[in-house]
């Protein structure tokens, strides 16, 4: 373990790149996030600027000849499948939006502290993953495509790491998906080797790991040593204990964890990369940049930015990929992947920008961050704000 935890330093020294991540070098778990100006600097981001979230020390999987994953459970067959059986299946290429679920907890916190990672904006990131569908995997155990429940009763797939960590007792790092979803060849689910057409490194899973498109990434589970077909959802600390959605009144002497389901999809979201929370500026034109995104499959339909605090707004521009149009819901967008907008606007003085996005399903952001406070600092997907300060130049 103390080599895992060494290795995750190694390559950060040897990426100069990571220089410029927010991070705390000498404690473990190792998690990171750019800069938010970063990470708009293109639509998929580079391995090196995705965010990295750990809940343990990094697993090192040296022997890929004789890794594998087991699959088991209320199964008739269970099998042992090897790097070599994975790929032999067909490669699908799914462009995926992955984001922590305390994202922008940091914002939330000012309201009431609140406990987990102080992420910023960016514990997002937008990759390409390479790899198996689920459905096609689970198919080599018996499992047809569409199946919602097995013979003997299986109704959920649980995914569990090699990865260890306190929170299970020492145990691996463990999640779960209705069995509906693992096996819908239309939800994308990945058992991935590739990211951004590269082998995963060991950052972000290697040598397999899932990835649950419009989920929270809790769920895309890193470095896979087993799949187990299960009755009831996995019973693991981070779906049952973990990653739930409280109302404000809830606090840490009256929480009953049971009474919410484990969270899955994302909420509409967006931020405001171009500009941090308080910018200094000259008066005149302020391009304001960002992404918004939605889980589920959702598209963002709009865009809105506000200069005078949300009283008036003004549509900003879309777009995926350079060149094409990006329409929510058509067949050329990425449905699992973010958005990215700008637009200029006036700011001749000292003012608040927003931004707020609406998606496909017609949800839309909510204004103050009070509403949706919770005591683990999950879901900040209220209105971004920024500060500008503006100022005149002597010259």
């Amino acid at each position: 373990m103390l080599w895992a935890c060494c290795y995750c330093i190694a390559e950060f020294l040897l990426h100069p790149v990571m220089v410029f991540l927010y991070f705390t070098l000498l404690q473990y778990p190792f998690n990171a996030e750019p800069p938010r100006s970063a990470l708009i600097s293109s639509y998929v981001t580079p391995v090196d600027l995705f965010y990295k979230r750990n809940h343990g020390p990094i697993p090192v999987v040296d022997d890929i000849e004789r890794y594998s994953v087991l699959i088991r459970g209320l199964i008739d067959n269970p099998r042992d499948l090897f790097m070599r059986d994975i790929k032999m299946l067909p490669k699908y290429n799914v462009t995926a939006t992955l984001q922590c679920a305390g994202n922008r907890r940091t914002a939330m916190s000012k309201v009431k502290t609140v406990k987990g990672v102080g992420w910023d904006v960016s514990a997002i990131g937008n990759g390409v993953w390479g790899g198996a569908k689920l459905a096609d995997v689970l198919e080599l155990v018996g499992i047809s495509k569409l199946t919602s429940t097995t013979k003997s009763g299986g109704k959920h797939v649980e995914f569990v790491s090699i990865d260890k960590c306190k929170e299970e007792n020492g145990g691996p790092y463990k999640a779960s998906i209705p069995l509906s979803q693992a096996t819908n060849p239309e939800a994308d689910v990945l058992v991935a080797y590739e990211m951004n057409g590269e082998p995963l490194n060991r950052d972000h899973g290697y040598p397999l790991r899932v990835v649950v498109p419009g989920v929270i990434g809790a769920r895309s589970v890193k470095w896979l040593d087993c799949i187990n077909i299960i009755a009831e959802e996995s019973q693991g600390f981070f779906m049952q204990k973990d990653y739930k959605m409280f109302p404000p009144s809830v606090n840490w002497d009256n929480i009953n964890w049971s009474t919410r389901r484990p969270q899955m999809d994302f909420p509409v979201q967006s931020a405001i990369c171009s500009l941090e929370d308080v910018t200094a500026i000259k008066p005149g034109k302020v391009k304001v940049s960002g992404y918004a995104a939605s889980g589920g499959g959702r598209g963002i339909d709009r865009v809105d930015v506000s200069v005078d605090g949300g009283k008036t707004w003004v549509e900003a521009s879309r777009y995926q990929k350079p060149g094409v149009q990006y329409i929510s819901d058509d067949m050329n967008s990425d449905k699992w992947a973010w958005v990215l907008f700008d637009v200029t606007v006036d700011a001749p003085q000292s003012t608040e920008i927003v931004v707020k996005a609406v998606d496909s399903a017609a949800n839309v952001q909510p204004e103050n961050v009070q509403e949706i406070w919770n005591l683990r600092g999950i879901l900040n997907t209220s209105w971004h704000r920024v500060q500008v300060r503006v100022g005149h130049s002597n010259m």
